[in-house]
């Protein structure tokens, strides 16, 4: 929770706007009864007991943005899967084929999905005789090499107050972009992501595959809020991450109700199929870190499980949160007087003149006003520092959603100014400039190997004894035959080999 400098005129900017809707409107009782929880600061990571048993189905972050290089685009993201530790083979990450995986539109306001891609995979595999993942160098996602496969299909329904209006698959079989296994599994990985890019009818483009957890900030917050002395800041726990995404990227049209009402709700949803057959919604996701630090563990599967129009049951946990009163108990930063109507505000009904809908039912899910245009030169704390274009309108991967709504969280808006942070300001990888935007995923074969005198990672130092058999002397005719091998792609046969060349040659020194 260290400082972070902005401009004055651009630190009051949603302070401004909020207070000036407080002022106009303020919050009438019979308002204030039907709304939920909201106040966020970063993802929601394992954030309930079920779901974090489950990472297939769970739910890491959502992002919604206009495009930036296609103004008259949306690009809405989904991740899921936490923590994917990159070298984590040989059952590398795949999306469940018992879930759907659903992206939800309300266009209107009125707390009820209008539009839900859903999007459903079925995995192939050439050749169950092996363990391997992919048994040579990959360079198509048609590879022959490339032994376990995804495709998936995207349904697009239509609702009228949850009610079936139709149902259209607009995809059918689109490959998934693989785990990035290694540099000598995948020598091009961004040929294969490219690949992965599929342009569907009427404008719309989708994307599937691993990624670069986008997420950046440090999650030391729950060792007693970074240390309990601020000695844990500044590390990006989730460097090196990865993450499996979907993308869309709609044009705007077909997303928003028209353009007098430019203004759309989006939250993700996960349904697992029970042993009934029948699905059920396991983990659901909408602004950052709600499920995460808002609601208290009672709530947190009870929350998976709900619906935005269902949110009233989990008000006190906005009105009343528990996260400024952990921080007075440790920091000794006074928490501002409750109810948090300015939370209720901002996250549940979004920003009267930027991103509230008119006759707006408050719930939790992200608001993007699609008519404002992507900033020349974003700012990471978004509408906090008079970036409009920027979370809470919506959520882009800059965005430092920890530092805004620590701020907000501890009374930003109500006159309490602060530069609270975690001291992590951007992603440490680059994001693209193109859809899908995320950046590459981190390959594995990047993991801690042994460093040459150089200063780059020596290879053969580390390999070179551990793939020659026990006994055997430092000589280097393995790791030739090794290299040789690799590159032709025979796994199997390469170890064989070098084990039979070591026997061969202790038989002929015995005689």
């Amino acid at each position: 929770m260290t400082p972070n400098s902005r401009s004055g005129a651009g630190r009051r900017g949603l302070a401004t706007l909020v207070c000036g809707a407080l002022a106009a409107g303020g919050l009438a009782a019979a308002g204030v009864a039907a709304l939920a929880p909201g106040a966020a600061s970063a993802s929601s990571h394992r954030e309930a007991p079920l779901i974090s048993g489950t990472p297939q189905y769970d739910n890491t972050d959502v992002y919604a943005f206009v495009s930036p290089d296609k103004p008259d685009t949306t690009t809405i993201i989904g991740n899921w899967i936490p923590f994917e530790e990159p070298a984590g083979g040989p059952n590398f990450f795949t999306f469940a084929e018992d879930a759907q995986y659903d992206i939800h539109i309300d266009n209107n306001g009125d707390a009820q999905g209008d539009l839900l891609y859903r999007f459903t995979f079925d995995t192939h595999i050439k050749n169950k005789k092996t363990f391997l993942y992919n048994t040579g160098p990959v360079e198509s996602l048609d590879d022959k090499d490339l032994n376990i496969t995804q495709t998936y299909d995207i349904e697009l329904i239509k609702l009228k107050k949850q009610k079936l209006v139709s149902k259209t698959k607009i995809a059918n079989d689109i490959p998934v972009a693989p785990s990035n296994v290694g540099k000598a599994s995948m020598p091009d990985y961004t040929k294969l992501r490219d690949q992965a890019v599929h342009e569907l009818h009427g404008g719309t483009t989708s994307f599937a595959g691993q990624a670069d957890d986008p997420f950046f900030l440090d999650l030391r917050v729950f060792d007693l809020l970074y240390g309990g002395n601020l000695s844990e800041v500044g590390n990006d726990t989730l460097k090196g991450y990865n993450v499996n995404s979907i993308a869309l990227q709609v044009p705007t049209h077909m997303i928003a109700e028209s353009a007098d009402q430019p203004i759309v709700g989006i939250w993700s949803t996960t349904q697992r199929q029970n042993a009934k057959g029948y699905y059920e919604q396991v983990s659901r996701l909408g602004n950052p870190l709600v499920n995460e630090v808002v609601n208290p563990l009672k709530d947190k599967d009870k929350f998976n499980a709900s619906s935005p129009w269902d949110d009233a049951q989990f008000l006190k946990n906005v009105t009343n949160p528990e996260l400024p009163k952990l921080i007075e108990a440790i920091y000794k930063i006074p928490a501002p007087d409750e109810p948090r109507n300015d939370l209720v505000d901002v996250f549940l009904k979004g920003v009267k003149d930027l991103n509230q809908p008119p006759h707006v039912t408050p719930s939790e899910m992200l608001r993007l006003n699609t008519s404002i245009k992507p900033a020349a030169e974003p700012k990471r704390l978004g509408v906090l520092d008079g970036d409009t274009a920027g979370f809470p309108n919506g959520r882009r991967l800059t965005d430092d959603v920890i530092d805004a709504s620590l701020q907000v969280v501890e009374g930003e808006l109500l006159g309490a100014k602060n530069d609270l942070g975690d001291a992590v300001d951007k992603n440490d990888k680059d994001f693209e400039k193109a859809f899908p935007y995320v950046a590459l995923p981190t390959e594995g074969s990047r993991g801690p190997l042994a460093k040459g005198t150089d200063g780059e990672t020596d290879v053969r130092s580390q390999l070179g004894d551990a793939l020659q058999p026990a006994g055997a002397s430092g000589s280097t005719d393995n790791m030739t035959l090794i290299a040789g091998s690799a590159g032709a792609g025979a796994i199997g046969v390469l170890l064989i080999g070098g084990g039979l060349a070591w026997w061969r040659r202790m038989r002929e020194r015995a005689y």
